[in-house]
């Protein structure tokens, strides 16, 4: 396991480099790596490696949430308002539903498995478009109307809403039951991860402040040890009551992390979030690799057309989600324009749960590992490219 661990991050990361080099995001060269060596090419990795790949993915997804809860300014939030609001949640609903219309005529599946099609597709990238707006603020193009704010802090969100969506479409097409009782676990699971999480990150933080008053204070790296373990814990306290109390484990780490942000100053929460940043990078190697293993490269080849009508269709929903989302907020055509583009890449939240349906035995797993790949592959470097281009022409310095 270990020599297929070496093999994967250094071609990794060799191929992530030449892709930074012509322009693209450097997953897409950790994707094309898992590709090759995965079992469907030259099966290099072992199959106790693939065997835990699941577990693996779990780890990055909470990683990524510890890290947009620490780095989400809700004070950029309330400043923005309506719009960012809006962002968080309406065009993946729009482009959820597109999928639920097409995939059932093009795939011919079911319409609860169209939804969790729908809700692995249509989470906007972190990993692509976080890093683009924190440049833009710093160097203050477009911060007079706060754009980058209100991209940053939407997609954040974006990512949660659709997450949460997921794990109850999961849940419902495992049980083969979509009932109103079910339904209305939803907001319950909500409410309950968000109060969990506050509370967690409540006790946490006056732990820090304890020990930090009786000058015996816990040093930056142990407090991501301990933030990160208390992550594990609250995932796994979802299995554990799955039957008996509805809680949003991933949620609950979201608000942890906010609460631990908003108690803390910001230069704790600053530190931490980049000792959180520096472990996404390993976990983000891992991540990509791991997805582009699981693919069956014949099968994609062989729905491509299919494939890309939707992913190119529902991409429709997803630009009147944020068209409607940012109307009457008094940016121009071409700030509006550059808005579409920041909600076009794809990758990150799709490689995190883009294969769990293939391994929870969903029989449109594979077409839904597929569909979530071929959209990483062409949303990513495209919406990557978009941004770059037409920030400094769209948006005010």
């Amino acid at each position: 396991m270990l020599l297929s661990l070496a093999l994967g991050i250094i071609l990794a990361l060799v191929l992530g480099r030449i892709c930074e080099k012509i322009k693209i995001p450097r997953i897409i060269g950790m994707i094309i790596t898992g590709i090759v060596l995965g079992p469907f090419v030259l099966n290099l990795f072992d199959s106790k490696l693939l065997e835990i790949s699941g577990e693996l993915r779990k780890i990055a997804l909470i990683i990524i949430l510890l890290k947009a809860g620490l780095s989400l300014d809700i004070k950029d939030l309330i400043k923005v308002g309506r719009p960012a609001i809006l962002l968080s949640f309406l065009p993946a609903t729009l482009e959820i539903i597109g999928y639920t219309i097409m995939a059932p005529n093009i795939f011919d599946i079911p319409i609860v498995e169209a939804a969790l099609m729908g809700t692995v597709l249509a989470a906007v990238s972190p990993a692509v478009v976080v890093p683009r707006m924190v440049n833009l603020i710093e160097n203050r193009i477009g911060t007079r109307k706060a754009i980058p704010q209100m991209i940053l802090a939407g997609s954040s969100l974006d990512d949660v809403f659709v997450i949460v969506l997921f794990t109850t479409f999961l849940n419902f097409t495992l049980n083969d039951v979509f009932s109103y009782t079910n339904l209305l676990n939803i907001p319950i699971s909500i409410v309950m991860g968000i109060l969990l999480g506050a509370v967690i990150g409540m006790a946490l933080f006056f732990l820090f402040e304890y020990r930090f008053k009786k000058n015996n204070h816990i040093r930056n790296s142990e407090k991501v040890i301990i933030i990160l373990a208390t992550a594990f814990f609250l995932v796994s306290l979802e299995e554990l009551l799955k039957n008996k109390v509805p809680i949003s484990g991933l949620l609950a780490v979201l608000s942890m992390a906010i609460t631990l942000k908003i108690k803390s100053t910001t230069l704790v929460t600053g530190r931490l979030s980049e000792k959180i940043g520096k472990l996404w990078i390993g976990a983000e190697l891992i991540l990509f690799i791991l997805v582009g293993a699981a693919v069956d490269i014949r099968f994609t080849f062989n729905s491509g057309v299919g494939v890309l009508l939707i992913i190119f269709t529902t991409l429709i929903f997803r630009f009147i989600g944020v068209s409607f989302s940012i109307s009457h907020t008094g940016l121009d055509k071409e700030e509006k324009v550059f808005c579409l583009f920041s909600y076009l890449p794809k990758a990150t939240v799709q490689a995190a749960i883009g294969t769990i349906p293939l391994t929870m035995g969903i029989k449109s797993g594979s077409i839904i590992l597929s569909v979530a790949v071929v959209s990483i592959l062409i949303t990513a470097p495209i919406g990557a490219f978009l941004m770059d281009r037409t920030a400094v022409k769209f948006l005010e310095k």
